[in-house]
């Protein structure tokens, strides 16, 4: 079996973390500055995509404890929502993917945003199913070769037969250090034929 292993944001979707804070801003009355020095840092969202939350009740209480304000859960979720736009394309060429193997997502995000992935990305449902993860699932975030480890063992796939997909450079380093073949995104062009010659390389290989 082939597995192809998908990042989301500016990916999949176009994703404008300014929107996002703006949102932030306007819901807590608080500033950027404030919010990078109140959440958004190691102790804060990047712990939580490595999972130092262990369900979405303790992130948001984290969360909410952190920048001193008390966000409602849909509320924080329509402000994440609200800076998200599918690439129709990309899409698409996941879907190529599920027709060649077993595809799946792996996006750092917290376990708040793991729960309401099916809200935030109704796109995705009809191609992924449950197969949608954020990092926080499984301990770890990208760079780390663990989340990377971590899938291929969910699935029993060997790192030859593994594909993967993402924008930033230190994240697709990060795949390949455990022997995943891994694509910079930057268009959906060129993600398709990366898909369509890794699944070709591992026919010829077979």
């Amino acid at each position: 079996m082939l597995l192809f292993i998908f990042d989301m944001d500016d990916v999949l979707y176009s994703y404008d973390w300014r929107v996002r804070m703006a949102g932030m801003t306007r819901l807590t009355g608080l500033s950027l500055q404030q919010l990078r020095e109140r959440w958004w840092h190691d102790e804060g969202e990047w712990a939580a995509e490595a999972g130092a939350f262990a369900t979405a009740e303790d992130y948001l209480e984290a969360f909410n404890a952190a920048i001193g304000v008390q966000v409602d859960e849909d509320d924080w979720v329509s402000v994440r929502g609200s800076a998200m736009t599918p690439w129709r394309e990309s899409i698409a060429a996941v879907e190529r993917a599920a027709e060649l193997g077993q595809v799946t997502l792996l996006t750092n995000n917290g376990p708040l945003t793991a729960r309401h992935l099916r809200t935030l990305a109704p796109e995705l449902v009809p191609v992924f199913g449950d197969h949608l993860f954020t990092s926080s699932d499984y301990g770890a975030r990208k760079p780390e070769p663990e989340v990377f480890e971590a899938v291929l063992t969910r699935y029993a796939v060997k790192p030859e037969d593994a594909f993967f997909a993402d924008d930033l450079a230190i994240n697709v380093s990060g795949a390949r250090s455990v022997g995943i073949t891994a694509h910079r995104f930057v268009n959906a062009t060129g993600l398709l034929a990366a898909i369509e010659h890794f699944a070709a390389s591992r026919e010829r290989v077979g």
